[in-house]
């Protein structure tokens, strides 16, 4: 990945921003209502009660590549393809059946993931606001999981809501694709990346973050005391060596006081943008 520029390699990927500041569930929750804090913004999901909350890598695969699509056509409704196992490659997931298999999976976490309403707010004093960031207005799905092979006569699409799409399209984070697939078994190792990309984009001095905080922004399973923010940060590290193998320019260490972060080479440089700068 070092090797080669993300654009060069035609792996150059976008994530939208919201949706990098907190993240979705690790696993299921067993409930129908999440939230997650980073400082003054925070993230809320709200899920059918027949369908349940999106969680695991699928989501997050799922938004990488709305989100790149969004970007590169600048259009709300995009093409997924003619069939389930096209679509599937787009992704990187291999089709494979049964109750636990890929396609099974894929078709579980779509439904929880365009049915769940999802929005964030910044409060601050006095301000608050809020913005609508549900990623679809509209999907149609056509494909036969039985036979994920067979092309339909028409190929599944689906619209993004428009909040959603001039979000992603106006400040997108840049992200390398092929870090996306090497981390895909873990969501909370794309969450890291994702994440210390996107701080990297604009940090210009060293800061330390606490452990109690980022087990708000990334602990969804975690209690809410020293014993749940031990546990936290012990499968933090672990997770974080695994982002250290595909960004190796990333220079953030655990410190007494919490994660140290240090201004970074950025992994992605897209001359096609210019860098963010915090709001």
């Amino acid at each position: 990945i070092e090797a080669e520029e993300a654009k060069v390699a035609g792996a150059l990927g976008y994530m939208a921003r919201a949706l990098v500041q907190a993240t979705l569930p690790h696993s299921n929750i067993g409930s129908h209502e999440f939230k997650r804090t980073n400082g003054m913004f925070k993230l809320t999901i709200l899920a059918d009660s027949d369908i349940g909350l999106p969680y695991g890598a699928i989501p997050r695969l799922l938004l990488a590549w709305i989100s790149t699509e969004a970007v590169k056509t600048k259009k709300r409704h995009l093409i997924l393809g003619a069939s389930l196992s096209e679509f599937m490659r787009k992704i990187d997931l291999i089709p494979s059946g049964g109750r636990w298999g890929t396609i099974t999976r894929l078709k579980d976490q779509m439904q929880r993931l365009f049915s769940s309403s999802i929005s964030c707010s910044y409060t601050h004093e006095n301000h608050w606001a809020l913005k609508n960031v549900s990623p679809v207005n509209s999907v149609d799905l056509c494909w036969n999981p039985s036979q994920p092979n067979q092309s339909t006569i028409y190929n599944s699409t689906l619209t993004l809501n428009e909040d959603f799409f001039n979000e992603v399209v106006s400040r997108p984070l840049p992200i390398d694709l092929r870090a996306i697939k090497a981390l895909k078994r873990s969501p909370l190792a794309l969450d890291i990346y994702s994440w210390a990309s996107y701080r990297t984009s604009y940090l210009n001095k060293s800061v330390v973050i606490p452990w109690e905080v980022l087990r708000s922004q990334f602990g969804s399973n975690y209690a809410n005391d020293a014993q749940g923010t031990r546990n936290f940060k012990r499968h933090f590290i672990k997770e974080l060596k695994k982002v250290y193998c595909v960004y190796k320019g990333l220079n953030i260490q655990d410190d007494e006081k919490g994660l140290l972060i240090r201004p970074s080479k950025l992994h992605v440089i897209n001359s096609d943008m210019n860098n963010f700068v915090e709001s």
